[in-house]
């Protein structure tokens, strides 16, 4: 069978998908707010105010980033076109034809990011995530679901470098967590994210069945963004509630000695935060407190707005009728998202390799119409 290799059509098509990303970021545009940045941080006293300093900088990273990432993705069109067109001159030399094709193939790749990157055009796509697990109908099984979607993402979180940090994951009395909640620190993470907030749908053998009869189990994930430092959300000391209690992580093992692990209840809504994932009482409180003014902020768009769609997707019972996704394990494999008809019979990929970006690209390009 004769191997295919790129063609320079091949090439002006991804030149001319690199032209429109690079129109949709506004690229040239950041490239003049990077020489401003660069300027007010070389200036004397940059750093006198710490806070306003790192607000800078982190701006400064993120435009810079994208300008980067465009610029490679030139100077790996053009490696292509050199070693085509080198190719070309020696008689369709094949190692340099192979060496083009390679270079396309991960200029796709790149491409393939710029462009969904172009796609966040929400208030917090290019920020960090909260993600809360909990499992829904089901019973014990819905428990343990739980677990292996929590595992999933960690595993898919890994796989794009981005920092988890667990602030919730209690063990349930049986088999799996009770739930879970992690903050996920990384570029677009929750404009990433987003894609799976909904119920996921697992039908399987039931592993605590002794009949061996087959299991249809659901969980609920949510994800809601962390506020950035400039959105203040005032919480009145008396309209919270703090308990300490001994904390405990998956599998029954103790997370530390101390009863370090706290709860707040905001008492004017009901919503209640927890977190044990510190080692003193102070820093678990602080990320409950983070955690709450971002469900506050969350609910007062909830007031504005009759959908939240934008932030979480819209509120459903965990249970039959409402998935987002199905993970079937018997009687065949197959994972599908039911909204944008993504799927794989790789299962194994999917919940034990967290590789879920077909289904996260897939959402989006459905979601913004670039199907």
């Amino acid at each position: 069978m004769e191997r295919e290799f790129v063609s320079a059509e091949d090439l002006d098509a991804l030149s001319e998908r690199l032209d429109e990303v690079s129109s949709y970021l506004h690229v040239d545009e950041k490239r003049e707010r990077v020489a401003e940045l660069e300027r007010a941080s070389a200036a004397p006293g940059f750093w006198d105010d710490a806070e306003a300093a790192r607000t800078t900088m982190a701006e400064l990273a993120s435009v810079r980033d994208d300008v980067q990432a465009v610029d490679r993705a030139r100077e790996g069109l053009e490696d292509a076109r050199a070693a085509l067109e080198l190719a070309a001159e020696m008689d369709g030399d094949e190692e340099l034809l192979s060496e083009a094709t390679q270079t396309a193939a991960s200029l796709r790749d790149k491409i393939d990011e710029l462009e969904l990157s172009s796609w966040f055009t929400g208030e917090f796509d290019h920020g960090d995530a909260i993600v809360t697990i909990k499992p829904g109908q089901g019973g014990l099984e819905a428990q343990d679901w739980t677990f292996m979607l929590f595992k999933m993402y960690m595993k898919y979180c890994e796989r794009r470098g981005w920092k988890v940090t667990i602030n919730d994951c209690p063990a349930a009395e049986v088999i799996g967590i009770d739930r879970a909640t992690f903050t996920v620190e990384g570029k677009n993470a929750f404009g990433m994210l987003r894609a799976e907030a909904g119920v996921h749908r697992l039908v399987r053998i039931s592993p605590t069945d002794a009949k061996k009869r087959r299991q249809t189990t659901f969980a609920g994930v949510e994800v809601i963004p962390v506020l950035p430092d400039d959105i203040e959300i005032e919480v009145a000391p008396d309209d919270i509630r703090v308990d300490v209690y001994h904390a405990s992580g998956p599998g029954g093992q103790g997370v530390n000695t101390t009863d370090s692990a706290v709860r707040v209840t905001h008492l004017p809504t009901g919503i209640v935060v927890t977190c044990q994932n510190e080692r003193s009482q102070i820093q678990n409180k602080a990320a409950c407190m983070q955690i709450l003014k971002a469900r506050l902020y969350e609910l007062e768009l909830q007031k504005r707005a009759e959908a939240l769609d934008e932030i979480r997707g819209p509120k459903t019972d965990i249970g039959f009728g409402n998935q987002i996704r199905s993970y079937v394990l018997y009687p065949y494999q197959m994972v599908k998202d039911l909204r944008t008809g993504v799927e794989t019979g790789d299962v194994d990929a999917v919940l034990e390799d967290g590789d879920l970006d077909r289904f996260i690209v897939g959402y989006h390009r459905w979601a913004t119409g670039n199907e």
